[in-house]
């Protein structure tokens, strides 16, 4: 091989001139890339042949490391060409992250919290329309002059009035078609403030005592004479306990809501027959329904303590309706609670001041009586006859623990 590349033939031996010669290299397998082939063989192209076409490379295998392609030659004046940039595969995205199930707590707690606030709506709107049925009556003055009581005194009024009754409702629960109004009923609920025992106190309607502006009489005469104001000034004028709420309740009412309860069991030592107030009961516990129950509490005239065993069948009765009124039964059966809330409302009277957490302070307070936590009492009588007369000292120890707070002294129980 000489210098500048010539081939080692001269001339004269048929080779072309110095110059033109061919190179031709022969490869045994495989193209170099930047090579130019002619007919399969390698060969420099001559100046006025077309460069080749860039190969293009070849895949990278699968699975395999990719092999950058060689920069394809350039032609005559071109400047080199850069290889294609190395494409980085896409890292792959992270797994999205499950989410999370709410617990079964959660969901059921929510749904707790939803049931009790449509339960609260209700109730809400239930006491709404119950209150917007109450009649009101302005009983309790603001004065009470030197009267006092600690924590809440509620009188309590059972009304003979027929007023409200039909002909035969009047037949059914044989209350007759006397005009007016006296009281049957007449009780004072005493709420102490200081944790002493409540006190249901039954005043006898025939006490004798001195009336404002009207001299001395019956204690229902008060009623008669001027409402529930001027029965309010006896009691506290007499007793010098002041009232705070005034509760009052027709027959007819009465009779509504011990149906609307669905009766109320009442247990007999021995059989009532009283036909003044319509009633034939026989002895033992039996279900009063509201004729009957109104009959029992009405009735006196077979019973030769008359008006003084009355009041305590009162007060065993309105015991019982209120035990059935705040049981579990009656409270947590929407049915019953608005029926006998509705009943309720059609029957009561209240003063104008008492509001709707008075009367649940009420209807408690008589529940406590009826069980272990409260005393029920006559007001201690002296003279006991067509009329009746208060025990002077033991009627004054009464009004002293009303007026104080305290529990009703064990003297005035009658267990001493």
């Amino acid at each position: 091989m000489r210098p500048n590349g010539e081939s080692g033939t001269p001339p004269e031996q048929g080779g072309a001139a110095r110059g033109t010669e061919v190179k031709v290299t022969t490869y045994r397998a495989g193209n170099v890339p930047g090579v130019s082939y002619q007919g399969g063989v390698a060969h420099s192209p001559r100046d006025e042949e077309p460069a080749p076409e860039p190969v293009a490379p070849a895949p990278p295998p699968r699975g395999g490391t990719s092999v950058m392609p060689a920069a394809a030659p350039a032609g005559p004046g071109e400047p080199p060409r850069t290889p294609p940039a190395r494409q980085r595969r896409p890292e792959p995205e992270p797994p999205a992250r499950p989410k999370k199930r709410k617990s079964g707590f959660g969901r059921f707690l929510r749904w707790l919290l939803a049931i009790l606030l449509v339960i609260a709506i209700a109730l809400g709107v239930l006491v709404w329309w119950v209150w917007s049925r109450i009649d009101k009556v302005d009983a309790v003055p603001d004065d009470h002059g030197s009267a006092r009581s600690d924590g809440r005194v509620f009188l309590l009024v059972g009304s003979d009035s027929r007023e409200d009754l039909t002909e035969e409702e009047q037949s059914e629960l044989g209350t007759g078609s006397v005009e007016g109004q006296r009281t049957d009923t007449i009780m004072l609920l005493h709420v102490p403030g200081g944790g002493a025992r409540n006190a249901l106190v039954s005043i006898p309607r025939d006490s004798v005592v001195d009336i404002p502006g009207h001299g001395e009489n019956r204690i229902n005469a008060a009623f008669a004479f001027g409402g529930a104001p001027l029965l309010v000034e006896t009691i506290e004028a007499n007793t010098g306990v002041a009232i705070d709420d005034y509760v009052q309740i027709g027959f007819g009412g009465f009779a509504g809501i011990v149906d609307a309860l669905g009766g109320v069991e009442m247990c007999l030592d021995e059989a009532i027959q009283d036909e003044k107030a319509h009633i034939d009961l026989p002895a033992g516990c039996q279900e009063l329904g509201g004729a009957d129950a109104l009959g029992y509490a009405r009735a006196r005239y077979f019973d030769p303590t008359a008006d003084i065993g009355r009041v305590e069948r009162q007060r065993e009765l309105i015991s019982a309706i209120a035990d059935k009124a705040t049981s579990a039964g009656t409270i947590l059966n929407p049915i019953e609670l608005t029926r006998t809330a509705l009943a309720g409302g059609d029957a009561l009277v209240l003063d104008e001041d008492t509001g709707p957490l008075d009367m649940f302070a009420f209807v408690r307070g008589i529940g406590a009586v009826s069980g272990d936590s409260g005393d029920t009492l006559t007001v201690p009588l002296g003279n006991v006859g067509n009329t009746v007369t208060w025990d002077d000292e033991l009627s004054g120890q009464l009004w002293a623990a009303l007026q104080d707070g305290t529990d009703v002294p064990r003297e005035v129980l009658g267990e001493e």
